[in-house]
């Protein structure tokens, strides 16, 4: 039986806020892949429940009660583990790295217990992300969080992701979003034959949260800037609240080289080849 799960990073290709319900939450219509990079866990039995910390940015969260991944494992009420964290994506970066996280731990808590794996709709109270991270395949989300379309658009793409080493608040760029009433994406989203069909489609779309998010954290712009500047870059935008965002490029060759370029230019950056799954 496999010990161990992969934790891989959500990308909000883009994001329309749409409106806002009465009791504060946004309401979003979003498309959403996931990278073949990540964080991953493992677990064994244990005396009690407890979460180790390690990789690049392990030291970056905190290990208590409140991370999200011990409270995923409260909630599947399992057997006592001891789970290890290993911290590849930078946190609060706009990547779903938390909500990614909580959702490899009840997926690898049911294959270790035997437990039914809860349900998109029963794992909301985690965050809005998690019921998404849960079926970690493309597809729409709507609503809060909860209205999930999982989709198939086509073969996969190569992107390269950039984030500044800084995280930025989530709320805090939601309260600098000055209109929430923007217009939801198209009613059918076509299916794509290359990363440059999807560039194409995406560059009528939008992150309706990129320009709140540099008002609060403005080397945002200098990442978005740095991607479109790399050879080849079809598109770049910002993922989620930020601050990490992405460049779509032909191919990996194509990635590669702007990964490198970047790294060399940028050295401070956390910066990332990856390939997103369309289907």
């Amino acid at each position: 039986m496999e010990t161990d799960g992969f934790a891989p990073a959500k990308i909000n290709l883009c994001l329309h806020v749409i409106g806002q319900r009465p009791d504060g939450y946004h309401l979003l219509d979003s498309l959403v892949v996931f990278a073949d990079i990540g964080d991953r866990l493992q677990a064994a039995p244990s005396e009690t429940m407890t979460l180790d910390l390690a990789g690049p940015f392990g030291a970056d969260i905190p290990a208590g009660e409140d991370n999200l991944v011990m409270r995923a494992a409260r909630a599947m009420d399992a057997v006592p583990m001891r789970i290890t964290l290993e911290k590849h994506l930078p946190p609060a970066s706009g990547i779903g790295g938390g909500s990614s996280d909580a959702a490899a731990t009840l997926r690898l808590l049911a294959r270790l217990t035997g437990r039914a794996l809860p349900k998109p709709e029963q794992v909301l109270a985690l965050g809005a992300d998690v019921p998404a991270c849960l079926l970690a395949a493309p597809l729409r989300l709507q609503g809060i969080g909860e209205r999930l379309e999982p989709l198939r658009l086509g073969p996969p793409v190569w992107a390269v992701l950039a984030n500044p080493r800084a995280e930025v608040s989530t709320p805090a760029v939601f309260r600098a979003l000055t209109r929430k009433d923007n217009r939801p994406m198209p009613p059918r989203i076509p299916a794509f034959a290359d990363a440059r069909a999807l560039a194409l489609w995406l560059a009528d779309q939008r992150n309706d949260l990129e320009a709140p998010a540099i008002a609060v954290l403005p080397s945002i712009a200098a990442v978005l800037s740095a991607l479109s500047a790399t050879g080849q870059c079809l598109l770049a935008r910002m993922s989620g609240s930020g601050a990490t965002c992405f460049g779509i490029y032909p191919d990996e060759a194509a990635a590669r080289e702007a990964e490198a370029d970047l790294r060399a230019q940028r050295p401070g950056w956390w910066i990332a080849a990856c390939r997103f799954a369309l289907s």
